[in-house]
């Protein structure tokens, strides 16, 4: 057994000679890069009691030709997604989130199965819990059964509250990956604005320059350039999304919207009386009006860059926050994260992705992987948490790229917690798995009896070897489906996974009986958000 107390602090590179890293995904996955943070914008509920009345200074006249003439205001009815990209091939199954055998999660593996996912004989779930006084190691506290010992829900269940828990439930989906590539289209924010996700500011964004917006790469086939996540590095960039130019700095945000619906008028009156000599006349001067209505709109909504700023939001961050000042100005990954928060959570983005790098994690010692679950868990709660406090669902995604394994061997240090050390990368012991936070009810799964509600909350399911069992579901061996899957489940949420075969027509899938089978929850929105079920 090993004893070893020495381990890699939270943001220590991870170095390996067998493999060193040579491309921006590899540095991700070993810490060598940092997962920078991803946002655009945030959430004026400082100026707004409600955010939905955000127009509240808008002349009605203005409002009415922004309305019926230049588009409208994009409308968050879509639940906010936000996904975490945990680069390097971090456990998900076993020590984590339970995966089981074809009854759902609770239809054990094999003992040795458990070794292979980090768990020694004596904290396999069904073993009996000596040292907390318990009969097995599970726990439901979230709908979803967890090691009642994982990083995840250790570090989770520190930020949310009991109402909130009990607002929770979750679907494990057991689906392999391939390890430390880019060749893994996980990342589905694409979908979910194919689903009609869309935001208030800006549709997509991701703590990373890239198409995906995150480490992980998005389906080919869902990918729209027009709205390529949005990347922001850090909370300044957040307030600095908007400009409004000078004015705001000039003149009050309320008489700076008075001078842009001047300018409006004025330019109105003046394209009314001439003729732009282009055959799309009416074109031209359509975007010029709206190109003003918009400026006045946007210094309506934005124009005091600190209703902007998730430093400055009490629900965030500070005393009653999901995170102190401490958490917040002394971890760059929570500071990504609250900004990404304030933003997806609040409707002005459709979905999020939150990259944290340094998940290649086979160290041979256990405590750098469960220093890096804790953290990873305790910024996944925050998220559920701050929803929470606004009242606003949320659906949250964690994946990973490939997976890890055990040889049994255990780590005996306080951080060891006297479980398997990660001996290398397996891809066949991947999973992924999904958490939504309802309001109004915990989400309630499929099923009329418990054993039908069990194959549903773990969709496809393992080998008593603990490997994934590939022929289970359409997802289990392509990642394709996987992101297929996952935003099937976004859909039904909303009551409209009937439109999944007209949205994604080259779907892999199957069958409308094929589909229910993937599916998790019973929707708890009819149609939008304006409508709960």
């Amino acid at each position: 057994m090993s004893r070893r107390k020495n381990f890699r602090n939270l943001d220590e590179p991870l170095l390996f000679n067998d493999h060193k890293p040579l491309t921006r995904r590899s540095f991700i996955a070993q810490g060598l890069a940092a997962g920078v943070s991803s946002i655009v914008g945030g959430s004026v509920l400082g100026l707004f009691a409600n955010p939905r009345k955000a127009h509240a200074t808008l002349s009605d006249d203005i409002f009415q030709v922004l309305n019926n003439t230049c588009g409208g205001i994009a409308t968050a009815d879509r639940i906010p997604f936000i996904c975490f990209d945990l680069a390097g091939g971090a456990n998900i199954a076993g020590s984590n989130v339970l995966v089981g055998q074809r009854g759902g999660q609770l239809d054990f593996l094999s003992t040795q199965g458990y070794v292979k996912q980090g768990l020694p004989a004596d904290m396999v779930p069904q073993a009996a819990n000596v040292q907390a006084g318990a009969s097995d190691f599970i726990n439901t506290d979230l709908g979803l059964a967890f090691h009642s010992d994982s990083g995840f829900l250790r570090g989770i269940l520190e930020k949310v509250s009991a109402d909130t828990m009990g607002r929770t439930n979750g679907a494990v989906i057991v689906a392999r990956s391939e390890n430390d590539t880019s060749n893994n289209p996980h990342n589905p924010m694409y979908g979910i604005n194919i689903a009609g996700g869309e935001g208030e500011l800006v549709t997509l964004v991701g703590s990373r320059s890239s198409i995906s917006g995150g480490n992980s790469e998005a389906p080919i086939s869902m990918i729209n350039p027009e709205v390529r996540p949005t990347k922001v590095d850090r909370a300044s960039d957040v307030t600095g999304l908007v400009d409004t130019g000078d004015l705001v700095g000039l003149l009050s945000q309320q008489d700076t919207v008075a001078v842009m619906e001047s300018i409006y008028r004025i330019s109105d009156q003046k394209l009314n009386s001439v003729d732009t000599r282009i055959t799309a006349d009416d074109v031209v001067k359509d975007l010029v009006r709206c190109g003003y209505i918009g400026a006045a709109d946007l210094a309506d909504r934005f124009g005091n860059p600190n209703d902007l700023n998730p430093l400055a939001d009490p629900d965030l961050v500070g005393p009653a926050g999901v995170f102190s000042f401490a958490e917040y100005n002394g971890d760059r990954e929570f500071e990504k994260t609250a900004s990404i928060a304030k933003l997806v959570v609040n409707g002005f983005s459709a979905a999020g992705t939150v990259t944290m790098g340094g998940y290649d994690y086979h160290t041979g010692d256990r405590a750098t992987g469960e220093l890096r679950d804790l953290r990873a868990g305790r910024a996944m709660g925050a998220c559920i948490e701050y929803a929470a406090k606004l009242g606003r669902p949320l659906m949250l995604y964690v994946f990973t790229d490939g997976s890890v394994f055990s040889n049994g061997n255990r780590d005996e240090s306080v951080e060891g917690r006297g479980k398997g050390v990660w001996t290398g990368d397996n891809q066949q012991t991947s999973s992924a798995f999904f958490l939504v936070y309802n309001p109004g009810s915990r989400a309630v799964l499929m099923g009329s009896t418990p054993s039908q509600q069990a194959m549903h909350q773990q969709i496809g399911f393992m080998r008593a070897s603990g490997d994934v069992e590939t022929a289970a579901t359409p997802a289990s061996n392509n990642v394709n489906l996987l992101v297929e899957t996952v935003v099937l489940n976004y859909l039904a949420l909303h009551n409209l996974q009937g439109n999944f075969a007209n949205l994604f027509p080259n779907h892999g899938l199957g069958n409308v009986t094929s589909r229910d089978a993937l599916t998790a929850f019973e929707p708890i929105f009819n149609g939008s958000l304006s409508n709960p079920l």
